[in-house]
């Protein structure tokens, strides 16, 4: 069941927006994202952002260490983007960002740094602060017991300028489940949810307040070099 998020298309500078209701096996979608991406470079297809949920699984990066596959519960699947080992499951909502950084601005860095912004931007609408960590990736935030966690992830792969993968948000998964790999490569730090910060956020709702803050990701993405504010 896909969920239709009334979008209104500006120009074709503007990606199609799909938002999954249902859940999407993790190498269905990484099947559709390389034919989507290699269609962009092609000038075939638009740009997308895709928002979706998974199974359960565990995804690798290129950077992954075996060690820090604990507990190979669920399916692992080599994901080819950067980063280690990552878990996604229901909810969790997973966006999977593919823009044209040739026609927009060649800077990976500044993609990823967007992404980021976006995601925290988003949070801050519910009421969570969260931020960036130097020498550590992904989002971060306090826990309930008022520790530093992770609460989003971000991997991404870029192929001929074409960007692939993107980012996911813990809405309300069962964290034990990340239990079976060492996260992202960081075993110091937990792992945390909208849901265990007492915050109650639907799918509709998070996919609402991103889309709604779509633009302003794509103008940072724009932005010429400098400093990353």
């Amino acid at each position: 069941m896909r969920m239709d998020v009334s979008l209104p298309i500006i120009d074709q500078m503007q990606p199609e927006i799909r938002c999954e209701g249902g859940q999407v096996p993790y190498r269905t979608a990484l099947e559709a994202m390389d034919a989507r991406n290699l269609a962009i470079q092609r000038g075939e297809a638009r740009e997308l952002v895709w928002l979706l949920e998974h199974p359960p699984v565990y995804t690798a990066g290129t950077s992954a260490a075996a060690d820090e596959l604990l507990d190979p519960r669920f399916e692992v699947v080599e994901a080819g983007r950067g980063g280690r080992y990552t878990y996604h499951g229901p909810g969790q909502r997973v966006g999977y960002v593919l823009l044209d950084l040739g026609r927009r601005n060649k800077d990976v860095r500044r993609f990823v740094h967007c992404i980021e912004g976006w995601v925290i931007d988003t949070l801050g609408d519910f009421g969570v602060e969260s931020w960036r960590a130097e020498g550590r990736v992904g989002i971060w935030t306090r826990d309930a017991s008022g520790g530093e966690a992770k609460i989003g992830a971000i991997g991404v792969r870029v192929r001929r300028w074409v960007t692939m993968h993107g980012f996911s948000v813990n809405l309300a998964p069962d964290l034990t489940h990340f239990t079976g790999i060492v996260p992202c490569g960081i075993d110091e730090f937990g792992v945390t949810s909208l849901a265990q910060l007492g915050i109650d956020c639907s799918q509709e709702a998070w996919d609402r307040a991103l889309l709604a803050r779509l633009d302003g990701f794509l103008a940072c993405v724009a932005q010429s070099c400098g400093d990353l504010k």
